[in-house]
């Protein structure tokens, strides 16, 4: 598995044909913004779509932005023709996100295929289907996965479930449990209904509660709801620095914080929150 950590919080996806949409998507203010030649590309615009996305990969990232890129499922003819396209970008992609993964295999075919000595970008799995959160403990242990990302769509459709949460919480616990296990992070599906802003703010906390360490979206106007949610705030950042720093002059000891008892559990979740907080800095990947 790669080590420089791998990307989390609020994520953004736009369609690869359109090329008008690319500054947005680039500029919103997400961590991550993905170029997608998957799902929301039609069959006929496959081709054209490929060779536009170069166009996202033209300048490096924005602050505090990592860019990526959907591609088609590596076992298809048209995920093999992306990865060549993709080989040929004038600034890779620093995350690969391979749908429809099933098997480890999936993610080593494209580790196979894509890397290179100066090029190891962040490969995350997409986890859609009912046989992907059967096999889940072995697809999370892939030598190159970085981290997961849940589709309900494709999976709700697959077991003829509505996308709510009750129907979808069962996947969605079998992935936290099984990413915490391998220690990457897990992102949550993107809230389809783009006028109910309420819902997708209940939802986003909730996947937060369960463990999920951000969410994907698919229009600009839910990011500010999505930020508010999961990217750590500058009293929880505040919080963490103050748990940490008690812990370490207690020696390890159960300590107590403002109104808290503080033990290793708790110190352990603040130093993740302030590594994500860190980890806001783009990363450098090397073509």
């Amino acid at each position: 598995m790669i080590q420089t950590p791998a990307p989390a919080g609020v994520w953004i996806i736009t369609p690869g044909h359109v090329l008008t949409r690319f500054p947005t998507a680039r500029d919103c203010g997400a961590d991550v913004a993905l170029v997608d030649l998957e799902d929301s590309v039609p069959a006929p615009a496959k081709a054209d779509a490929r060779q536009a996305a170069r166009a996202f990969f033209t300048t490096p990232a924005p602050q505090g932005c990592t860019l990526g890129i959907r591609i088609n499922s590596p076992t298809t003819r048209e995920g093999i023709l992306d990865l060549v396209a993709v080989a040929d970008y004038p600034i890779k992609p620093q995350i690969i996100l391979i749908p429809m993964v099933e098997s480890p295999r999936d993610v080593e075919i494209v580790a196979g295929a894509i890397s290179s000595p100066g090029y190891t970008p962040h490969l995350y799995a997409l986890i859609e289907t009912p046989r992907a959160v059967e096999d889940l403990p072995s697809i999370v242990r892939a030598e190159r996965i970085a981290g997961v990302l849940f589709g309900t769509a494709d999976y709700a459709a697959a077991t003829g479930s509505g996308r709510g949460w009750e129907p979808m919480l069962h996947a969605r616990s079998r992935l936290i449990t099984s990413a915490a296990a391998a220690g990457i992070p897990a992102i949550d599906s993107p809230f389809f209904d783009l006028d109910d802003n309420d819902a997708l703010r209940r939802e986003a906390k909730r996947a937060k509660d369960l463990g999920f360490t951000g969410k994907s979206c698919v229009h600009p106007r839910q990011l500010s709801t999505l930020t508010e949610v999961f990217r750590p705030t500058e009293e929880e950042i505040a919080t963490a620095r103050a748990i940490v720093a008690s812990a370490d002059q207690a020696g390890g000891r159960i300590v107590r914080v403002g109104h808290q008892m503080v033990g290793p559990p708790m110190v352990r979740a603040a130093k993740d929150l302030l590594s994500r907080a860190a980890a806001r800095t783009p990363l450098a990947v090397t073509a």
